[in-house]
C-alpha cells in the first residue's frame, strides 16, 4: 500500500528531529552549545560515512587532515591559505580544498593608548614599549596564530613584548565595547587592543581615546609575498580615522574538505548548501548568497584551490 504524502520516513524523521533540536540549541543563548559536529551514516550500518565540523580555527583543518572530519569551516580565508601553502603551524603544504567561502568582510585592527607614543604598527619594534594586552583565550585561534607572522614582518616577535617588560595574556574573546577586555584598555589597566572583527570595536576605541595603528606598506608587501592578503581599514567605515589605514585582511569563512574527499560526496554537499541557502543565517540580509561564494570579492577571498567536483558544480549552476 502506498504511503500518504504526509507520511514521514521514521529513519530520517528521528535524525531530522535531532538536527532541528541541535540547530535551535546552537542558535540559542547558551554559549556552551555554540559549536557542532554532525555525523551521518546509513541506518543500521557500522561506521559513519560523513562527518561535519563547525569549527572556526585550525582544529577544523587538523580534523580534516586527520580524516576525523570530512567537511569543516574556518575564519578567516587566510587560515586555510596557511595550510595550503605550509605556513604558520604547517611545515609543508597540506591537501585542503575549498568548497565555497561564506561572505564576511573584516580586517586586523591595532589600538593603543596615546601615552605610548606609537604612530604605526612598526613602531613597536623601534620603540620597544611596555605593552600589556590580552589576545584570544583560544590559543589556536587564527587571530593569535597569524599575528605571529604579522609581528615578524614588522620586525619583532610576540615574545619580545615580555622581554621589554610588557605582558601578552590569553584571555577572553573579542574586545566588545561593553566587555571587560575593552574596559581594561580604557581604564589603563592594559594599554593595547589587538584583534579582528574591527567593525565591532574600532569606532568605540577611537571614541575612548585609543590610537589606531596603520601598517607600513613595506610590511604589508612582505606578508602579501607569503600569500596573505592586504586589507584596509576604511575611513568610510571609521570616520574618525584621518585616512584609510593599511592592514591585513581577515575576511571570508571558507567551507573546505580534504583533497581526496569523494567527488559524489562533494557534489552532494554543494547541492545541499545551494538547496538550503534560504535557511542559513549570515552577516548580511536575505538567503546565504551561494551564487557569489566562489567568486573573488572583498568579503569572499579565493585563496585556496577548489575541489574539482565543487568547481564543476558551481560552473554548472552558472556561479562561476
Amino acid at each position: 500500500m502506498a504511503q500518504p504524502e504526509h507520511w514521514a520516513n521514521p529513519v530520517t524523521t528521528r535524525s531530522l528531529v535531532m538536527l532541528e533540536i541541535a540547530a535551535a540549541l546552537v542558535a540559542g543563548d547558551d554559549v556552551t552549545l555554540q559549536q557542532a559536529q554532525v555525523q551521518l551514516k546509513q541506518q543500521g550500518s557500522g561506521g559513519w560515512n560523513l562527518r561535519l565540523f563547525g569549527s572556526g580555527a585550525f582544529d577544523g583543518i587538523d580534523a580534516v587532515l586527520r580524516r576525523e572530519a570530512d567537511l569543516a569551516t574556518i575564519n578567516p580565508a587566510q587560515g586555510l591559505m596557511m595550510a595550503h601553502r605550509g605556513l604558520g603551524p604547517y611545515a609543508s603544504p597540506q591537501p585542503v580544498r575549498q568548497i565555497a567561502v561564506i561572505p564576511s568582510y573584516d580586517t586586523y585592527a591595532f589600538a593603543v593608548r596615546p601615552e605610548l607614543g606609537l604612530a604605526c604598527f612598526e613602531d613597536i619594534a623601534v620603540k620597544k614599549p611596555r605593552l600589556v594586552f590580552a589576545l584570544r583565550g583560544q590559543r589556536e585561534h587564527c587571530m593569535n596564530v597569524i599575528l605571529r607572522d604579522l609581528c615578524k614582518a614588522a620586525g619583532f616577535a610576540l615574545e619580545d613584548i615580555n622581554s621589554w617588560g610588557g605582558e601578552v595574556r590569553y584571555d577572553g574573546t573579542l574586545p566588545f565595547p561593553d566587555g571587560p577586555k575593552f574596559a581594561a584598555a580604557v581604564k589603563g589597566e592594559t594599554n593595547a587592543l589587538i584583534d579582528e572583527a574591527a567593525d565591532v570595536w574600532t569606532n568605540e576605541a577611537i571614541d575612548a581615546g585609543l590610537v589606531m595603528l596603520p601598517m607600513a606598506a613595506e610590511t604589508v608587501a612582505k606578508l602579501e609575498a607569503r600569500g596573505y592578503r592586504g586589507g584596509v581599514m576604511k575611513k568610510s567605515m571609521y570616520p574618525k580615522l584621518p585616512r584609510d589605514y593599511p592592514t591585513i585582511d581577515f575576511s571570508g569563512w571558507p567551507i573546505f574538505c580534504h583533497a581526496e574527499l569523494h567527488e559524489e560526496r562533494v557534489r552532494a554537499i554543494c547541492e545541499a548548501l545551494d538547496r538550503r541557502k534560504h535557511l542559513i543565517l549570515w552577516q548580511g540580509a536575505g538567503p546565504l548568497p551561494v551564487e557569489r561564494m566562489c567568486r573573488e570579492a572583498e568579503d569572499t577571498p579565493q585563496l585556496v584551490p577548489y575541489h574539482p567536483a565543487a568547481e564543476r558544480y558551481w560552473r554548472e549552476r552558472g556561479y562561476l
